[in-house]
């Protein structure tokens, strides 16, 4: 699996924010830019049309196996550009600055700490 778990799940890690809103505030949930600055680099760029399974499908099929709530949050994939996968690889250090942006949702400031 990877880094797809460990880069969701660390001890008090779930970057939400800066708000949640409801489906019928979103026009398409399945047409959403998101992008990804760090120190002012646009590391990734992406858009929900091109995730593997559209949403009304992760919830249909989550709901299938756990009963979901208003105000749930489902974790997903990430947009092409992950540090990782570059050549070279890219990793976050402690004093990084990361700016994620998702139309029509708002942006979120994080600063990287050493723990």
């Amino acid at each position: 699996m990877g880094q797809w778990v460990k880069g969701k799940s660390h001890d008090t890690y779930g970057p939400t924010g800066p708000y949640l809103v409801t489906k019928d505030e979103i026009k398409d949930i399945n047409n959403l830019k998101m992008m990804l600055d760090v120190n002012g680099e646009r590391m990734q760029t992406g858009n929900t049309s091109t995730m593997i399974f559209n949403v009304d499908t992760i919830v249909s099929y989550i709901s299938k196996f756990m009963s979901l709530q208003p105000g749930d949050i489902i974790t997903t994939g990430t947009p092409p550009g992950v540090g990782m996968g570059r050549k070279p690889q890219v990793f976050l250090k402690a004093g990084d600055q990361m700016k994620l942006s998702i139309e029509n949702l708002g942006e979120q400031n994080s600063k990287v700490v050493a723990v």
